[in-house]
């Protein structure tokens, strides 16, 4: 291109240049022309420390990378005739995986004639659905795959979220004592030390 849009080391709009001219500023200021938009017409480049801008970018990055949060998909078995009790405590497992942000995958395993009764796995697995309604939502609805049955249940909240959540908790209830009277009882801490 024989034409360039120029902006400055300091974000200042210098405007359109033939290239020459970009790169004697660019030498003039001890700095590197770089191409920051190449579908623009006409480009458009910026006078920066390449060096720089590449560390800069390399750190947002991996700062990006950190904060990301990594879903985990949690699996849950049960089968068609199960126990109210050990539904219970199955139950108890979902709720636990959504209220720490992670999605649960709930499997249904037939055996042998209960394979005939597809059904059976299906409101078994409604029912859950509608007992964590308000922890998460249905993502995948129940589908049949050979012997076995699967849904998947998102949480409504995400797991940064989640994460913080129980931070706040955990700060509120490690609440410290108020500070002189060591959490002794006020009659106690008023009291002279005897000898």
């Amino acid at each position: 291109m024989p034409e360039v849009r120029l902006v400055g080391p300091n974000g200042e709009q210098v405007g359109i240049v033939s290239i020459g001219d970009a790169l004697k500023l660019a030498q003039e200021s001890d700095l590197d022309l770089v191409e920051v938009a190449a579908t623009a017409r006409p480009p458009v480049c910026k006078l920066m420390d390449y060096g720089k801008f590449k560390y800069e970018s390399a750190m947002k990055a991996r700062e990006a990378r950190r904060n990301q949060a990594h879903t985990i998909i949690k699996e849950i078995k049960l089968r068609p005739k199960i126990d109210p009790h050990d539904y219970e405590t199955k139950k108890g497992h979902v709720v636990r995986f959504l209220k720490a942000g992670d999605k649960v995958k709930v499997t249904i395993m037939f055996r042998g004639r209960e394979q005939s009764r597809p059904e059976l796995g299906f409101r078994l697995l409604q029912r859950l659905a509608e007992d964590v309604t308000e922890l998460g939502f249905v993502e995948s609805q129940p589908k049949q795959d050979g012997r076995n049955m699967i849904m998947v249940i998102g949480p409504h909240k995400k797991k940064a979220e989640a994460k913080a959540e129980r931070a706040a908790a955990r700060a509120r209830t490690s609440g410290d004592p108020a500070e002189g009277d060591m959490g002794l009882d006020p009659e106690m801490a008023s009291a002279e030390p005897q000898e």
